[in-house]
């Protein structure tokens, strides 16, 4: 039997991450600035690891990127468009998490930060982002 390469697209995970103050009550969602190109804002987030549940990665990038901890909502989406990432074809499952404290810029992320849904600076975010943000603000999915 002859081996065929077959190539396929990488799977990611981004969070939406509802930040709340100690009352519960909403102050607004979490964007990184990006260390590395593209440069600009995006919904924090990374590559599965082999052998890592959806779930598992977004927990685990969400505390890396961040610093927080966060709680699965849940799932909100699939992103697939092969042009969604101009390094490489990815796919990203998208979750809804909620979250208390304020998030601190590590890893892939330079700063991070809340910003309330009227004010997310749309025109500075990165890949696809803006198009989940609507998709999310809007209530589709």
């Amino acid at each position: 039997m002859a081996v065929v390469n077959i190539k396929t697209p990488y799977l990611t995970v981004d969070g939406i991450i509802n930040v709340q103050n100690e009352k519960g009550e909403f102050e607004g969602i979490v964007l990184i600035e990006r260390k590395y190109p593209p440069t600009g804002l995006a919904l924090p987030g990374g590559f599965v690891d082999y052998g890592e549940t959806v779930e598992e990665a977004v927990i685990r990038e969400m505390k890396e990127e961040t610093g927080l901890d966060v709680v699965i909502i849940r799932q909100f989406h699939v992103y697939s468009d092969p042009k969604r990432d101009p390094r490489q074809h990815t796919v990203s499952v998208v979750f809804e998490c909620v979250a208390r404290g304020k998030p601190v810029g590590a890893d892939d992320a330079k700063k991070a930060i809340v910003v309330p849904y009227d004010e997310i600076p749309f025109e500075k975010i990165v890949f696809d982002h803006g198009k989940i943000l609507k998709d999310y603000i809007e209530g589709k999915y």
